[in-house]
């Protein structure tokens, strides 16, 4: 069942965002994941929401979520995120309806 990474950012150096940006996508990708949502556009709806900029990315599990956050490749990058912004994160399975 597909799983999603999602991260909300707020970002405090947008260069430095970008370029960890160009170095984590090819991990994304290189463990299966696409790109689902790259977008400051958000308009918050209901409640409060972290950062202006949020990130979701699609997985074929959970266990394929994990894999790619915890690779060596990923975690190479990671720091990059945390210092050009204050970040959240959280995986989440797909929806299926009750039975």
């Amino acid at each position: 069942m597909a799983a999603y990474i999602i991260f909300t950012e707020d970002v405090h150096n947008p260069e430095g965002l970008q370029a960890y940006a160009g170095k984590a996508v090819p991990t994304v990708l290189q463990y299966g994941g696409v790109p689902r949502i790259a977008s400051n556009a958000t308009e918050v709806v209901e409640g409060e929401w972290h950062g202006q900029q949020t990130v979701m990315i699609e997985f074929e599990s959970i266990d394929a979520a994990k894999a790619w956050y915890n690779s060596p490749e990923y975690q190479a990058v990671i720091g990059e995120r945390h210092a050009a912004a204050s970040s959240n994160a959280a995986i989440f399975e797909q929806f299926s309806m009750p039975s």
